[in-house]
């Protein structure tokens, strides 16, 4: 059987994960919300745990939206550094000696 041709991997996709957090925990906070009220009946079903189950996914939605937005800053300075390397290496060059040299190929 012949083998199939390898083709590279496509780059990542950059999704609003502040955006996606920040709904997941919304929608904890809210269910949390909803549940209390019914808090007696839900215990005498045995069911008394799920508003505190909520509001343990809502915090540890804050953890999580105070990780993104870390980590997307974290992100945005790193570029910002890298586009501020890339020109003041080609304004200091002269464009001769590092003209074919790319961010990966300086790191290798």
């Amino acid at each position: 059987m012949p083998k199939t041709p390898l083709h590279p991997s496509p780059p990542p996709l950059e999704a609003n994960d502040v955006a996606i957090v920040s709904g997941g925990t919304v929608l904890w906070f809210v269910a949390f919300l909803v549940l209390l009220p019914f808090q007696g009946t839900l215990s005498d079903h045995g069911h008394g745990t799920w508003p505190w189950i909520c509001l343990s996914g809502g915090l540890l939605g804050l953890i999580g939206l105070w990780y993104c937005r870390a980590r997307r800053d974290a992100i945005a300075r790193s570029r910002a550094a890298e586009a501020a390397q890339r020109e003041a290496d080609g304004d200091g060059s002269g464009g001769g000696t590092g003209s074919g040299t790319g961010p990966a190929t300086r790191s290798d």
